[in-house]
């Protein structure tokens, strides 16, 4: 060990220090990661619950059904025989329009977070809503529409809440 020291001294002879520098490190360290792409996408879903449902799109009937384009009918046949376990629920009842457009993308955004693939948002039948039926059962139906993560949805079955609830399936994140 002494010979390897001597022979470090030796070749560092005639070597002077340089003074202390007050430029900054040639590679200041990064920024920590960031999943932006997902914050744009989550700000893109909220600005459009924002906006109204477009009338034309929307069903009347007394049930609501929904697949995305690409998803089987197969899909859609085991979510309306309720052969998916249901993850997690959302009720929506004595909620206005703002609440619950709030509450519906806080929730899915959070199953999505979780990785809850099938849940079931109780909207209600609308006994309640003067002379216009249930809005928000017409409402959640536009606002599932335009998103992403849904694969598919459909009325409840009887025992789930009926017309009154749907099961949704939300894509893998």
């Amino acid at each position: 060990m002494d010979e390897e020291v001597k022979l470090f001294r030796h070749a560092m002879r005639g070597v002077r220090r340089l003074p202390p520098s007050d430029r900054t490190a040639a590679h200041a360290p990064r920024p920590p990661p960031g999943a932006r792409q997902r914050e744009a996408d989550d700000r893109e879903v909220i600005a459009s619950l924002l906006t109204e449902p477009d009338p034309d799109g929307l069903e009347h009937g007394e049930t609501l059904q929904f697949r995305a384009p690409g998803v089987q009918d197969g899909v859609l046949r085991r979510l309306r025989r309720g052969h998916y376990r249901i993850e997690r629920d959302l009720d929506l009842h004595g909620m206005n329009r703002a609440q619950a457009q709030h509450a519906v993308s806080v929730f899915l955004a959070d199953c999505a977070a979780r990785d809850q693939r099938c849940v079931r948002i109780v909207h209600g039948k609308g006994n309640r809503s003067p002379n216009s039926g249930p809005v928000l059962k017409r409402l959640l139906d536009g606002w599932l529409r335009r998103r992403r993560d849904v694969l598919a949805y459909c009325s409840a079955r009887p025992v789930d809440g009926g017309s009154g609830a749907i099961y949704v399936l939300l894509r893998a994140a």
